[in-house]
C-alpha cells in the first residue's frame, strides 16, 4: 500500500532517546535488518554523516496471492549535509524507465514500469534482498545515478498496525474520493463496491478518521484528478497526519506505549543500514525527523505526464523532474525548491 518505514523511523526517533541506551538497544531488536542494496548502495564505506539518501519501498505482500510483489509506494528520503532539513520525494510507480538485467534472477532487463523492478529483483525466492537491489539500480540507471546510504521495506500490514495503534488520525480531505474497496450492502454490513456494495465517500473537509477510514482514503486513485499523484499527495498527508497524532497522544514521552506499537508491526519492517547499528542511525538523525518538519515533494508537480509502455499507460518525467533528481544527486534541493514551489505537496494534518 503505502511507505511507513519514514514515519516509524521518525515517532521512533526522539522517544527511544529519551528512555536510554536500554529501550534503544531493545526497540532496535524488534527490527529485521538484512542487507539488500547491494550494487545500489552509495560507493565506498558506509556512512552516517554528510548528505544521505534512504530508499523507502511499500509492499502489500498477499499470501494468498500467487501474482508477483510489486512496489506500491516508492519515497526517496534525503537528509541535508547540515542534518537539519529532510525531504520525502515520491517516485511515481507508473514511471516509464529501463530496468537494467538482473543476472541473479535471469531478469534480461527492458523497459517497463518502474514498480515492476521489485517483482523482477524479488523472483526465484530472492524476497526483498533481490527487489529492494533491482528497483535501487533501476533509480541509479535513471534517476541521475542516485545511490543509497540505506534503505527499507515496510509491509502494509506493519502501517496498519501502527494506525490502529493510534486510533485513527486527523486528516484535512483535499477533493471527494470514492472508494474502490469498502462499501455497505442493504444490511448495512460490508459488501465490496465491486459486488454492488454502496461505496465509502470522503468529503472534502477537516475531520477524525477511524483507522479504517484513513488507510482505505490513502489507497485510492481511480476517479482522481490526477491518479496516483493525488494518492501519492493523500499518502504523504497520511504520514504527516500519523506523526501528528503520535506527538498529539505522547508517543515520544512514553517510551513503553512506543515499543509495544513497534513490536505490534514487527516482521514488516526490514532495513538495510549497511552495517551501521540502527541506534547510531537514529542518533545521527533524531533532531530531523523528530522535528516532524519533512518536506514533501512531488514529481511533475504533482501533474499527470502521460506515456506509454508496453501497451500500458505510464508516466514520464518533465524537464523539471530530471532536473528535482540532479539537485538530489547534488544535495541542491534547496536551491530547486526554491525556483519550483509547485513541486512541494500541500497539505497536512487537521490542526
Amino acid at each position: 500500500m503505502f511507505i511507513a518505514a519514514g514515519i516509524i523511523l521518525v515517532v521512533a526517533s526522539a522517544a527511544v532517546l529519551v528512555a536510554g541506551s536500554l529501550l534503544l538497544t531493545r526497540y532496535a531488536d524488534t527490527v529485521h535488518q538484512e542487507p539488500m542494496l547491494g550494487r545500489a548502495a552509495a560507493a565506498g564505506p558506509a556512512k552516517i554523516d554528510g548528505p544521505l539518501n534512504v530508499l523507502l519501498i511499500g509492499v502489500d505482500e498477499r499470501p494468498d496471492s500467487a501474482e508477483p510483489v510489486r512496489s506500491d509506494s516508492i519515497i526517496i528520503a534525503h537528509v541535508n549535509a547540515a542534518h537539519d532539513r529532510v525531504y520525502l520525494i515520491s517516485v511515481p510507480r507508473d514511471l516509464a524507465v529501463e530496468i537494467p538485467p538482473y543476472p541473479k534472477t535471469g531478469y534480461q532487463g527492458g523497459r517497463d514500469k518502474i514498480n515492476a523492478a521489485f517483482a523482477y529483483g524479488s523472483a526465484n525466492g530472492l524476497g526483498r534482498r533481490g527487489g529492494v537491489e533491482l528497483l535501487g539500480l533501476a533509480i541509479r540507471h535513471n534517476l541521475a545515478g542516485i545511490t543509497f546510504d540505506a534503505g527499507a521495506v515496510v509491509d502494509f500490514g506493519g502501517f496498519r498496525s501502527v494506525v490502529r495503534a493510534l486510533g485513527g488520525v486527523d486528516m484535512c480531505i483535499d477533493e471527494r474520493v470514492v472508494s474502490h474497496h469498502i462499501g455497505t450492502g442493504p444490511d448495512g454490513g460490508f459488501l465490496a463496491p465491486d459486488l454492488g456494495g454502496r461505496p465509502a465517500v470522503y468529503q472534502p473537509g477537516c475531520r477524525h478518521l477511524a483507522p479504517w477510514q484513513a488507510l482505505d482514503f490513502v489507497r485510492q486513485r481511480y476517479g482522481l484528478t490526477n491518479g496516483d499523484y493525488d494518492r501519492q499527495r493523500h499518502q504523504q498527508q497520511l504520514l504527516k497526519a500519523v506523526a501528528a497524532e503520535a506527538k498529539r497522544q505522547g508517543v515520544m514521552r512514553n517510551p513503553v506505549r512506543l515499543y509495544r506499537i513497534m513490536r505490534a508491526s514487527r516482521g514488516a519492517l526490514t532495513v538495510d543500514t549497511r552495517g551501521v547499528s540502527l541506534q547510531n542511525w537514529i542518533f545521527t538523525v533524531s533532531g530531523v525527523l523528530g522535528s516532524g518538519d519533512a518536506v514533501m515533494v512531488r514529481t511533475n508537480a504533482g501533474r499527470v505526464n502521460p506515456t506509454f509502455v508496453s501497451g500500458e499507460s505510464a508516466e514520464r518525467l518533465s524537464p523539471d523532474s530530471i532536473a528535482l533528481f540532479t539537485s538530489l544527486r547534488d544535495d541542491r534541493l534547496d536551491a530547486f525548491i526554491s525556483a519550483h514551489p509547485d513541486f512541494v505537496s500541500p497539505g497536512g494534518p487537521a490542526r
